[in-house]
């Protein structure tokens, strides 16, 4: 009989998941929650200290480094050093909480129909001269 319990080998591969499955407290990131890489993130004002309030390290840890101005989503992980999901999931939370204040990237523009813009140049040089 071994000293010790066995070791499953498929436990040994997925032990390294299990804190991070503990930091998200088990949730998935909400459709409505996805963030971009530049999507930018800053504390909100509080009128008051947060009473009743406990965050985990991880999201304190956020509160701590967007605190004092915006930070893109992809800097917030790279300070952290926490996997980009991880960090999206921590956002969620912390922006539902009411904690943080977020700026979504403004979309590209669509390309424009260069034919109509000529015709729309060509029309305002008829009507006005040029």
């Amino acid at each position: 009989m071994p000293d010790g319990p066995e070791q499953d080998p498929e436990l040994e591969l997925t032990a390294p998941l299990v804190p991070l499955f503990v930091i998200t407290n088990g949730r998935a990131l909400p459709p409505d929650h996805e963030y971009e890489h530049t999507t930018l993130v800053t504390a909100a004002a509080q009128d008051g200290p947060v009473v009743g309030r406990t965050l985990s390290p991880e999201a304190d840890q956020v509160m701590d480094l967007v605190a004092n101005g915006f930070l893109s989503v992809a800097e917030v992980a790279g300070h952290t050093h926490l996997p980009l999901g991880i960090v999206r999931i921590l956002l969620a939370q912390l922006e539902e909480d009411g904690l943080i204040l977020v700026r979504r990237p403004i979309p590209r523009a669509e390309r424009v129909d260069r034919e109509l813009v000529s015709a729309v140049l060509e029309g305002l040089k008829n009507r006005f001269g040029a």
